[in-house]
């Protein structure tokens, strides 16, 4: 898959990330509705080996809970850019 260069850094990402949103599950104020952790870990191993090279997530989605789906799906394995935010 093609990357492109992010900002003026040395980071070459795909043109395609993994939103994990959706990832964090149901149960806080703006969840999408019940999600399957191993659908979510599925996914995200697949999109990692069609060649996307970047995940982003946050610790609102599901209060962590979909940063804790990330991590089990790219543990031991590919290690992408993970992209987080917060609010200060």
């Amino acid at each position: 898959m093609h990357t492109r260069q992010l900002g003026n850094t040395d980071i070459y990402i795909t043109p395609i990330g993994i939103g994990a949103w959706a990832m964090g599950g149901a149960n806080w104020a703006d969840g999408w509705g019940p999600q399957d952790d191993q659908e979510s870990i599925a996914t995200i191993k697949r999109g990692l080996a069609l060649g996307i090279n970047w995940i982003d997530t946050a610790a609102i989605y599901g209060s962590g809970h979909s940063e804790e789906v990330v991590g089990k799906a790219i543990k031991g394995g590919e290690k992408p850019y993970i992209f987080t935010k917060c609010s200060l």
